[in-house]
């Protein structure tokens, strides 16, 4: 099944407005920030981000103007904030392409990432939507949150699962929650909807992070990143987190410290990917991906009527724990 074609079938066109709206707010005359935007540009991606948006907004109501600076609004937050982060976790690459700061160089990327910042705020007050600007201000707080629990977390020598979903919360799955509640506002949704919507949108959230997780162990050029790039940035994640609480093993805690530490080779990762795959770490990940599409697929029964966006809906959530990048 081609799960995308299936998404875009009753938005194909707000999502090209979207495409030309968002590929004019990233176009300037100025020489260097004109080829920094465009190298952006160029990462094109899926749009998954906007297309809930489009799907939520067309089941509560329809996709309008405010539908679309909000979409605009969110979209070019987060691509902002993959900047900046890839200037914090000084990251050469992004999804195979190289980043801003690799291409240009750190000053360059945090103001390209400020530039862009400043016009999604830009793009958030064309809605004149109290409530849409607040959701989005505190979306841009959340993050930045997430960013600095994640580091805080690395310095942790405590392995939790319970960190682990505080960090994803407040950045993986706090941009599609914003999403789906963001749709549902824009539409005209109530208060019910709207908290509906939410729910749904974290636990897309949720499955999304932890599918990207899992890639983790397995090398891919697709993904563009090596086998245990997490770990090299002094992350733990769900497989091996789970590996380690439920198969004391002293020698891969020392590692797991070592990870935190930043002071673990390749060899050891590899030892530490191994021991995640040996013990039921991929399974568990999965399956706590399919309970949460559960839990979601409980919004899809509970308020989405039409059949073509029910098809969409239900195509997006099988998409997002089934890709393979």
């Amino acid at each position: 099944m081609d799960y995308l074609l299936e998404i875009k079938k009753p938005i194909a066109p707000e999502l090209n407005e979207f495409i030309n709206l968002f590929n004019d707010s990233l176009s300037h005359t100025d020489g260097l920030l004109s080829q920094a935007l465009e190298h952006i540009k160029n990462r094109g991606g899926k749009r998954m981000r906007p297309m809930l948006i489009f799907l939520i907004a067309k089941n509560f109501g329809s996709v309008s103007d405010i539908t679309q600076n909000a979409a605009l609004g969110l979209e070019l937050l987060h691509t902002a904030s993959l900047v900046h982060d890839d200037v914090v976790d000084e990251s050469t690459e992004r999804r195979g392409q190289a980043s801003v700061n690799a291409s240009y160089n750190n000053k360059v990327a945090v103001l390209v990432g400020d530039y862009i910042l400043s016009t999604a705020l830009l793009r958030i007050s064309y809605t004149r939507s109290d409530v849409i600007v607040r959701e989005l201000a505190n979306l841009g707080r959340t993050l930045s949150n997430g960013e600095i629990l994640q580091l805080s977390n690395i310095r942790n020598q405590i392995i939790s699962e319970d960190v682990y979903y505080q960090v994803i919360r407040q950045k993986t799955a706090a941009l599609f929650e914003s999403c789906a509640t963001i749709g549902a506002l824009s539409a005209g949704g109530n208060e019910e909807q709207v908290n509906a919507a939410k729910i749904f949108g974290r636990n897309i959230g949720i499955i999304f992070q932890i599918r990207d997780d899992i890639f983790d162990y397995f090398d891919s050029t697709e993904i563009g990143k090596p086998t245990g790039n997490d770990m090299m940035e002094g992350k733990l994640t769900l497989p091996l987190i789970y590996a380690l609480n439920n198969h004391p093993n002293e020698y891969m805690d020392s590692l797991a410290k070592k990870v935190k530490s930043g002071m673990v080779n390749s060899d050891e990762i590899k030892e530490l990917v191994d021991f995640a795959k040996a013990n039921g770490g991929i399974e568990y990940a999965e399956k706590r991906m399919k309970d949460f599409h559960s839990e979601a697929f409980e919004f899809i029964n509970h308020y989405v009527d039409n059949d073509e966006i029910r098809k969409a809906l239900t195509a997006y959530l099988d998409f997002v724990i089934e890709r393979q990048l």
